[in-house]
């Protein structure tokens, strides 16, 4: 019996050795080996935000920027897009933003790209203010404008257009407190994002450093621009 049983067994192995390595082989040399985690790369698309089952549209806006010239979302139409909410005076987070924002306005400079920045001190960024500001970062770029307008406006772009989060708070670094997200909008207008593991959208990127992040907002971005960038 035992002298059966171990036959039996050197036959099972020569046929998963015939059946299954050369399978195996072929995958490893034609580079066919597939990922044990299901990572964004398998997804090749990005989620719409939406509200009450409605993809969500980047906010109405018209705003001067650092030329003294108006510009409104219709500017950005046909452009993938960062928004983000900062000031110049910002001490803690928004130097890292701007920063970070650079490595991805440098990237994509010369696509079909563009930045709107908006300011949630306008009382003191004026267009002449924000202009030594733009010139200090991106050597006064085309591609990245540098927003300002009347205060209640653009609270309410932040707060109830895009729902990041702006505010005044005497007790706050430099007088002000905001999110450190960035928006993602694609080409059309919509709000744009990759999904968690979960399968719910991310909706906003940190555009600050994550330490317990596996890959950081930047990082995500610069992939997900590329996709945008590439939709039809």
């Amino acid at each position: 019996m035992k002298k059966t049983s171990f036959f039996g067994l050197i036959i099972i192995i020569v046929i998963f050795s015939i059946i299954f390595i050369p399978k195996i082989f072929d995958r490893i040399l034609n580079n066919k080996t597939v990922s044990s985690s299901r990572t964004f790369d398998i997804e090749k698309t990005l989620a719409y935000i939406k509200i009450d089952d409605e993809a969500k549209k980047v906010p109405d806006f018209l705003l001067l920027n650092q030329d003294s010239l108006y510009i409104s979302n219709e500017d950005y139409l046909g452009k993938v897009f960062l928004a983000e909410f900062f000031f110049s005076k910002c001490p803690t987070i928004c130097p890292i933003m701007n920063r970070n924002m650079k490595l991805l306005h440098d990237i994509f400079k010369d696509k079909e790209f563009g930045i709107a920045s908006f300011t949630i001190d306008p009382e003191y960024d004026t267009p002449s203010v924000l202009k030594s500001y733009s010139e200090s970062i991106t050597n006064n770029s085309i591609n990245w404008n540098f927003l300002t307008g009347e205060k209640a406006e653009i609270f309410n772009i932040a707060n109830n257009g895009f729902n990041i989060f702006a505010g005044i708070n005497s007790n706050a670094p430099g007088g002000f407190e905001h999110q450190g997200y960035f928006a993602l909008i694609d080409k059309s207008g919509y709000i744009r994002s990759r999904n968690d593991k979960f399968g719910n959208p991310i909706v906003y990127y940190l555009g600050i450093e994550n330490e317990l992040a596996e890959k950081q907002g930047v990082e995500m971005l610069e992939e997900d621009i590329a996709l945008l960038l590439n939709e039809k």
